[in-house]
């Protein structure tokens, strides 16, 4: 087995039964380097090859819109796995407990895992790995190139992981194969969950209403197909203008694995007519995407101000006495009850449909700790609200993108002013002067206007 996204996490002499693919953040059948691992190891050995899913109550800030989300998604993959002769295993429970479980019960005889970087994921994949008696692998299907050969360290800035990340890109710009029907068919089936049974577990989330985001691997390639047609090539001029239609809306696909990074650089490269905008968007799909992914498997301290350097704790320690003219508890900001109207607009945006455009995440989250006593809690604050309320939160991106704003993270030191020290400063006139800042508050806080 010589495939480069693989990556032993451990030797060993398993039991005789199949080869598992424990199924946590690649939430598709297609273009799933973790499956396709998986079935040739279950080839070679000749036995049955399952896919096992751990479906826990809670997971961070998660509310009910996320679950559903997942859940209405993996129905399809579900079944589409099943077509090929792949069952799909799944239990309600923590994985790190109820995956153990189905594992000693199948007597696997090797265990694929996905790639993850968050903590909480990690630990829970230790206690599954230790949990196999066979080999264990982790497999990278989340980026282009693998997290682990880019880079061997937390890179500094977008700038000292580029390189390396497009070195190696060209290896990797390979079309994936198909999963096959699996010939060999798995005689006893434990006992498993239904898809039903799913949906009515997650009930114990906080409740959110659902989308309009429709779930699921088709629901994503048609989105894919839809921004390629009428808005990748405008992309390049338009990206950091909220009111500007040509954004992919692909993140809560990509975040839940609904659709594979790699299919969308092939698709992107070879449908997309305007090549700086196809440039624009692969830089933030492939170099943004892929830092944040080795900011947080190589920062354990990612998602608290322990990750900022020095420079930006002493700045924001050195202006934590400054007068802020405004100070808004939690409450305050998650109902959008600011005096910026603005800001109010982009969390309603994101209350209202679990997604909001990248400029004004930016906003958004310096404005936090503009309108927050301390830094550390102003951290806090915007960690809870992006994973409460967005599809795509609870993701390196968005703690990524949280330390980015507020602690200079992948940034450098700019002009000292109040309460921000050196930390890069956004304001309400510097978005007026770059698009129509009024068409968007319309839209967000008076949405039965449009």
């Amino acid at each position: 087995m010589n495939d480069p996204r693989a990556y032993k996490v451990r030797d060993g002499h398993g039991g005789n039964g199949p080869v598992a693919c424990w199924m946590h953040r690649e939430h598709r059948a297609r273009d799933n380097h973790a499956l396709l691992f998986a079935q040739e190891l279950a080839l070679e050995r000749g036995v049955p090859l399952v896919v096992l899913y751990g479906l826990a109550p809670k997971f961070l800030e998660a509310a009910s819109r996320q679950f559903l989300f997942l859940v209405k998604g993996l129905r399809e993959t579900a079944a589409t796995l099943e077509g090929l002769n792949i069952p799909f295993l799944l239990r309600l429970g923590t994985p790190d407990v109820v995956v153990p479980e189905m594992i000693r019960e199948l007597d696997v005889s090797a265990l694929v895992m996905d790639f993850d970087v968050l903590r909480l994921k990690r630990q829970w994949m230790k206690t599954v790995a230790d949990a196999a008696q066979g080999e264990v692998w982790e497999v990278d299907s989340r980026n282009t190139v693998p997290c682990r050969l880019a880079s061997d360290k937390r890179e500094y800035a977008a700038r000292t992981i580029r390189p390396k990340i497009h070195r190696l890109l060209s290896d990797f710009l390979v079309e994936p194969p198909d999963l096959k029907k699996h010939p060999h068919t798995l005689k006893k089936r434990p006992e498993t969950a239904s898809m039903d049974e799913a949906l009515k577990h997650v009930e114990a989330a906080p409740a959110l209403p659902e989308t309009a985001f429709v779930p699921g691997e088709t629901a994503a390639w048609e989105q894919l197909d839809s921004f390629i047609r009428s808005g990748l090539d405008v992309y390049g001029e338009g990206r950091n203008v909220p009111t500007n239609p040509g954004v992919s809306r692909l993140s809560p696909y990509l975040h839940f694995g609904q659709i594979s990074a790699l299919r969308v650089l092939h698709e992107v490269t070879a449908r997309g007519k305007n090549r700086d905008s196809v440039a624009a968007y692969v830089e933030q799909l492939v170099v943004r995407r892929e830092l944040s992914d080795n900011f947080c498997l190589y920062e354990p301290e990612y998602d608290s101000p322990g990750c900022f350097a020095d420079w930006a704790i002493t700045t924001l320690e050195e202006h934590l006495g400054d007068e802020r003219p405004y100070l808004y508890s939690l409450e305050e900001m998650e109902r959008g009850k600011t005096h910026d109207d603005l800001w109010n607009a982009a969390q309603m945006e994101m209350v209202r449909t679990g997604h909001m455009h990248n400029y004004m995440r930016m906003y958004w989250a310096k404005k936090i700790l503009e309108w927050t006593e301390h830094y550390e809690e102003a951290m806090q604050r915007a960690i809870f609200l992006n994973d409460r309320y967005q599809l795509d939160g609870r993701d390196a991106n968005g703690y990524t993108g949280v330390a980015w704003s507020i602690g200079g993270v992948h940034d450098r030191a700019w002009g000292e002013r109040a309460i921000f020290g050196k930390i890069r400063f956004m304001s309400y006139n510097g978005a007026k002067s770059k698009f129509r800042i009024q068409e968007y508050i319309d839209a967000q806080l008076r949405p039965s206007l449009i």
